[in-house]
């Protein structure tokens, strides 16, 4: 970026970056990736707000950046999922043995599908309404065919030990049992971004759509018992720091809860239109008409869609032009 600073100005204002002198830190928000430092330059306060600078996304720049890092440390993998820490390396002399922070948190799903190329690929987005129809007649069995393509096997994997045992921080066994582990996507240390994920161990429930007014009590187990080990493992965090949803549409089809730091800046992955509060749920659940399997199948559903998501191309794009749907192409 070209500064339209006069020169001598700007020559002034850069020359005072190295005189900072620490006092503390006053606060760190995304993930670490902003920071805002209290010091002082030549004994009068300052305020230093530092923020990592975006990706350069020239193709010479992104060829070179797999061999530019260094110092690659592995968290965890399981299936074609794993992720690490690492450092970036502007100077190619510098040495693999260098100790700095790292400063990338890296996933890589190898080999990954065309689904995974479309979640991540730059896209439009279109808000949809679920109802209980759209959802017996279509959804339904689109989510049958994702669990018949085997992509829960990395969850199976963690559930009946065969991975991830390492992290897996609290475990309740039994149809009605859970685990509680950390998300892929949390560095493990901050605690502003804290990240857990509560996976359950019963496969009979997919997704919220599969909740009961009959399992509130479960919920509501679940959700105690998460808490509580979570605020035990980080005493630092405190009952009323922890936030707790689902996700509709989920990206698997296995019921599991989002645990995270109050604190944690709601993305779109806790945005409206994809994240649904824990207790908002069993509350709707609890004031619904009619017995125990009354429940959020009988609930209309709204939400976004990527615009190169399967349920929007296959469901929602041909229910918009009065198109017929293909369940048989799921």
């Amino acid at each position: 970026m070209t500064s339209t600073t006069d020169p001598e100005i700007a020559s002034q204002v850069e020359a005072l970056i190295p005189q900072f002198q620490l006092t503390r830190l006053l606060n760190s928000d995304q993930a670490g990736r902003r920071i805002s430092l209290l010091g002082s330059i030549s004994s009068q306060p300052a305020l230093l707000l530092a923020e990592r600078a975006a990706f350069d996304t020239s193709p010479s720049t992104l060829s070179s950046f797999p061999t530019s890092l260094r110092n690659i440390k592995n968290l965890g993998a399981n299936d074609i999922y794993s992720w690490f820490l690492a450092n970036s390396n502007p100077n190619p002399t510098s040495s693999d043995d260098d100790q700095s922070p790292p400063d990338f948190k890296l996933n890589l799903i190898y080999p990954c599908t065309q689904k995974h190329i479309n979640k991540y690929e730059s896209q439009g987005l279109r808000i949809v309404t679920e109802t209980p129809d759209i959802y017996a007649k279509y959804v339904r069995p689109y989510m049958q065919r994702q669990r018949e393509k085997g992509t829960l096997t990395w969850v199976f994997n963690i559930i009946q030990g065969r991975t991830e045992q390492e992290d897996v921080m609290y475990r309740e066994s039994g149809h009605h049992g859970f685990l509680l582990l950390p998300d892929l996507n949390w560095d493990r240390k901050t605690l502003g971004s804290l990240h857990l994920l509560g996976l359950v161990e019963r496969r009979d429930i997919w997704s919220v759509r599969d909740l009961k007014k009959g399992n509130v009590e479960w919920l509501r187990h679940m959700r105690e018992k998460m808490v509580e080990a979570t605020v035990g493992l980080y005493p630092e965090v405190e009952r009323d720091q922890v936030k707790l949803y689902v996700h509709y549409q989920p990206t698997y089809y296995h019921f599991h809860i989002h645990i995270v730091h109050v604190s944690l800046e709601a993305g779109s992955t806790q945005a409206t239109g994809k994240a649904l509060g824990l207790e908002n749920i069993m509350s709707q659940l609890e004031t619904m008409a009619g017995g125990e399997e009354a429940g959020m199948h009988d609930a209309s559903l709204t939400y976004h869609l990527g615009e190169r998501s399967e349920l929007w191309e296959k469901v929602y794009l041909p229910l918009k032009e009065g198109r017929e749907v293909e369940v048989d192409e799921f």
